[in-house]
């Protein structure tokens, strides 16, 4: 049975953790190996990065930023393929592609900087209206400096929008979600179902 690749990435706020949770759930109880993960990750790098959003920003961020990611891949991702499991990730490339421009690096150099690690068999992108989005920071809090500062919601929303347009432009098979209305159930049961036509695609 082949493994599989698939990442979540998505605007602060609109619920890729809990959709990542659900579709995990979901895909062990059809039977298949998981491997639930996140980036940053939780190796050495990830956590550095993780822990200094608030230190490195900028050219300094990004690098953090794909040096996980590549460690990531190496370690994590690609022997849990090979064992033929379904990893399901909580933020990859896309993520970059708008966190990192926002933070003042040009797209190009973003891109350079991740393009040679492997990309996601099928990369989910969850977007929903900036004022879904705002009330559900303001209700849970913010995670980031991302999310703290003023208008973030409109801008990554719009960046991410932008994001999965370059990516299928890239070759990547690209699932793209609206959470304005849907809930996180719904949302991951249409993730399930894209991934259960991959495995046929597979022969798996």
């Amino acid at each position: 049975m082949s493994g599989l690749f698939v990442s979540i990435d998505g605007p602060g706020g609109v619920g890729k953790s809990t959709a990542t949770g659900l579709v995990a759930e979901g895909l062990r109880k059809a039977g298949r190996r998981v491997l639930r993960t996140r980036e940053p990750s939780d190796t050495p790098l990830g956590t550095m990065a993780r822990e200094g959003t608030e230190t490195y920003r900028g050219m300094s961020m990004a690098c953090l930023i794909a040096a996980d990611r590549y460690a990531h891949v190496e370690e994590q991702i690609r022997p849990a393929v090979a064992r033929g499991e379904t990893v399901v990730c909580d933020r990859y490339v896309a993520s970059s592609l708008v966190l990192q421009v926002l933070d003042g690096v040009a797209l190009d150099v973003v891109w350079e900087l991740n393009r040679h690690a492997d990309m996601p068999d099928l990369a989910v992108v969850i977007n929903a209206q900036p004022d879904v989005i705002e009330k559900r920071l303001t209700n849970r809090g913010a995670h980031s400096r991302y999310e703290r500062e003023p208008g973030s919601s409109q801008r990554e929303c719009v960046a991410f929008h932008e994001a999965a347009r370059f990516l299928m432009a890239a070759g990547v098979r690209v699932l793209r979600l609206d959470a304005s209305t849907e809930g996180p159930e719904e949302i991951a049961r249409t993730i399930v179902g894209a991934i259960r036509q991959s495995w046929m695609k597979g022969g798996s």
